[in-house]
């Protein structure tokens, strides 16, 4: 038998070892530090490694060498100094309010019941149920391992949460139990918790190497997930299945409530984020699958390559240029810090075509060209829904003739979008 998972939730992982046993590893038996006489002197120090792993997938050797230097990307002078001192937070003057196209009422409606997590009632289930078998994944927030059920032996993903407030563990927990069963949402099995020190797990059902689809579900349950990015993507290549995963971002949208623009990964920031704009709503995730779905047709990741979140907006003005910027600024009745109105300065806008070469002309067709352009706008409420972009609307159509060739670029991002009805 191999170690539960009960106390695998460590609370200092630097004080783990490397492994010299074979999985599983419990999660009840290493929470305290074995004595040097032990046969788990040198269990594994799964939560202090950085590898990229994914599931399902043993863990890869990342042993490439560097480029030439006349290859590598040059870093710019980072903003972190004078400048980004002097930088505030944009104005946003009164008389302009955003409401969301669509689903903006579903939370009014419903009772408060549906989305009041404060109050919800966690059901803790048995942590002794469940086995470690390997890591597959690290993030701000948590670390994630490949399990297994010890009754059943079925195999699970368990996402053990860092310390965070109880109600952004509260709110992930509502908005995973409102989700469960609908397509493409990463099933949540079970909610564990360890009894010393109450560092709380979930238990997710296992996809292998998974990625993501039903933003539209997502959406018309009231719900904005606001950390799409491919690492939150994953796709069961034999199984067929794909699950947009991590949900600790998500909230339940209301109409007129200003959110925390402090969210989503700074490479998907959407241009409301990165100038304050507060009351923010589902486009918000579509903008962020735009800029999934250009570095897929232009083979270039991340497309929009900020090295915080001043130069992010910079970058992204630099591709959509600034008249159209200011015109959204001004439409929203945003003022912009004046030492990053400066910092942005003034671009026109680059065609689509400019980021097209040799190596992505197979991927940037037309009508994938014309999918982005209609992702990737300034203003929110111009990009297309979910239900939109599933090439359901005449507005957002591409020709039927030419849909097979979008559908060689959109393979991976297509089942995002579409959600069974």
């Amino acid at each position: 038998m191999g170690t539960r998972l009960l106390q695998f939730i460590v609370l200092n992982p630097k004080r783990l070892f490397r492994p010299s046993l074979s999985p599983p590893y419990s999660l009840s038996s290493s929470l305290f530090p074995p004595s040097p006489s032990s046969p788990w002197a040198n269990f594994p120090r799964l939560l202090a490694s950085d590898a990229p792993l994914s599931f399902g997938q043993p863990p890869q050797q990342h042993n490439q060498q560097l480029p030439p230097p006349s290859q590598r990307l040059r870093q710019p002078p980072s903003l972190s100094g004078t400048l980004a001192q002097k930088i505030g937070k944009s104005i946003r003057r009164s008389g302009a309010p955003s409401k969301s196209r669509v689903y903006s009422d579903v939370n009014v409606i419903r009772p408060k019941e549906y989305w009041d997590y404060e109050t919800l009632t966690v059901q803790w289930g048995e942590q002794d149920d469940y086995e470690v078998v390997r890591k597959v994944g690290r993030g701000k927030y948590s670390e994630v391992f490949e399990g297994v059920h010890c009754t059943d032996n079925e195999k699970c993903i368990i996402k053990i949460l860092k310390p965070v407030k109880k109600k952004k563990i509260k709110r992930e927990i509502k908005i995973l139990q409102n989700l469960c069963g609908g397509p493409n949402i990463i099933k949540l099995l079970d909610i564990v918790r360890d009894q010393q020190s109450k560092t709380p797990s979930l238990i997710f059902e296992y996809v292998n190497n998974t990625d993501f689809k039903a933003l539209d579900y997502c959406h018309s349950q009231g719900i904005m997930h606001r950390d799409v990015k491919p690492h939150n993507v994953m796709i069961d290549h034999e199984q067929r299945k794909l699950r947009l995963i991590d949900w600790g971002l998500a909230e339940f949208y209301h109409p007129g409530k200003e959110y925390n623009v402090r969210v989503a990964s700074r490479y998907f920031k959407g241009p409301e984020l990165l100038v304050d704009l507060q009351d923010y709503d589902y486009s918000l995730d579509l903008w962020s699958l735009g800029c999934m779905f250009a570095g897929l047709i232009f083979r270039k990741e991340p497309f929009f390559y900020g090295h915080d979140n001043y130069d992010q907006l910079v970058k992204v003005a630099k591709v959509l240029g600034t008249d159209e910027l200011n015109a959204y600024l001004n439409k929203y009745r945003i003022e912009l810090d004046p030492h990053l109105a400066a910092l942005v300065g003034r671009h026109s806008r680059k065609p689509w075509t400019k980021f097209i070469n040799a190596d992505n002309q197979h991927l940037a067709v037309p009508e994938a060209i014309d999918f982005l352009d209609k992702l990737l706008r300034y203003d929110h409420l111009e990009r297309p829904t979910a239900k939109e972009a599933m090439v359901r609307n005449p507005r957002f159509a591409p020709p039927l003739l030419h849909l097979r060739r979008l559908a060689r670029t959109l393979t991976v991002i297509w089942p995002i979008l579409t959600f069974t009805q």
